[in-house]
């Protein structure tokens, strides 16, 4: 939206948007209402203008006129109304934290839990999401897919973590049993030998989530396994019940849990778990990117909480996601911490005193 000058000190509103796209206001009492489209989402912030913004019914800009000579005439019409500020829109980033904690209050743990079928309660459909959470259709949409969520009766879910836990033990065990590659994964066969034990959904979700799916020559469907991601699952299940883990400990135990055949290294934690590697012994502990605050001034204090003093290489992976469109994590840094060097490395602490 853009005010257009026309003379004097009359301000015309115009629209950049296409008639067929539709905009909607979201956000409930207790949280800043923000502006989206289809696929983008913007704050919004009132602006006075010392001119005059008049809304005219029907009103053509003057571009409009040039291309449409038959209506170069002069009318009469009736001013609908004026105003003296308008909304100014900036982009944003999509407030998807609360997302995940929707569906997290009551995550799907099999089809053997009696209360999940009989309970709504805590269940969201697509339509309740949009009512809900301050981002767009297609930032929503692409978050799910982010973290794993899958429809369920209609509802999205997001699986209890032993649950997920044990479909990918089901799997990795089938690959080892029928000595597959990790390359070349079967979906049918996979269907057919792991369908008595869990829902058939639950397992192509899995393969989805774990894999990228492909089709041969033949029309039949194979998937190829991340390794990655399976490495950073079973890395999650080692630590989410240690306050902390001797690091050389941690990786000779992680390697001896992932299947055989895959690597584990240190670089697939990333926004994940955190190295000590001050403390002696060096050190591991879980720290989940998604569990930080979404404010970029409490991120950094919630951050500066936990260390004193970060290298760009450690902090990296829990900010660059605040970064907004074209910007840096330096510029991030230059805004929210202050840069020292401590034996020949460069480190970042807090431009404000932490409490």
């Amino acid at each position: 939206m853009s005010p257009a000058s026309a003379a004097g000190a009359i301000l015309l509103v115009t629209f950049d948007l296409l008639p067929v796209e539709s905009l909607v206001i979201r956000g409930e009492r207790d949280e800043q209402a923000v502006l989206c489209s289809k696929d983008k989402t913007y704050d919004m912030k009132i602006a006075d203008t010392s001119n005059m913004l008049l809304f005219i019914p029907g009103c053509k800009t003057p571009e409009q006129l040039l291309t449409d000579q038959s209506l170069c005439n002069i009318f009469h019409t009736q001013v609908a109304g004026f105003a003296n500020n308008y909304w100014e829109l900036r982009r944003c980033r999509p407030k998807l934290k609360k997302l995940k904690k929707l569906l997290s209050e009551n995550p799907y743990e099999g089809p053997d839990i009696g209360k999940d079928r009989s309970s709504v309660d805590s269940k969201y459909t697509t339509e309740d999401l949009l009512e809900l959470i301050q981002a767009s259709e297609e930032e929503i949409l692409h978050y799910l897919q982010v973290i794993n969520a899958c429809k369920i009766e209609g509802y999205w879910r997001i699986l209890e973590f032993d649950y997920e836990v044990k479909l990918v033990n089901h799997i990795t065990q089938l690959i080892d049993s029928e000595s597959w590659s990790f390359s070349k994964i079967p979906l049918n066969v996979c269907l057919q030998e792991l369908g008595p034990l869990e829902p058939k959904e639950m397992i192509e979700h899995i393969l989805l989530s774990y894999g990228k799916k492909y089709t041969d020559e033949a029309g039949e469907v194979y998937f190829e396994m991340n390794e990655d991601k399976i490495c950073r699952t079973t890395a999650q299940m080692l630590l989410q019940n240690a306050v902390k883990f001797n690091l050389s400990e941690f990786q000779e135990v992680w390697q001896q849990s992932v299947p055989e055949g895959m690597t584990t290294r240190l670089d697939q934690l990333k926004g994940l778990a955190l190295v000590d590697r001050h403390s002696r012994p060096q050190t591991i502990f879980l720290l989940k990117v998604e569990d930080l605050p979404e404010d970029n001034q409490e991120r950094f204090n919630s951050l500066f909480h936990i260390w004193e003093k970060w290298t760009e290489a450690d902090i990296t992976p829990y900010i660059q996601d605040l970064c907004a469109e074209k910007q840096t994590v330096g510029a991030l840094l230059t805004k929210y911490a202050r840069s020292s060097m401590q034996n020949g490395v460069k480190v970042y602490n807090s431009r404000r005193p932490i409490s």
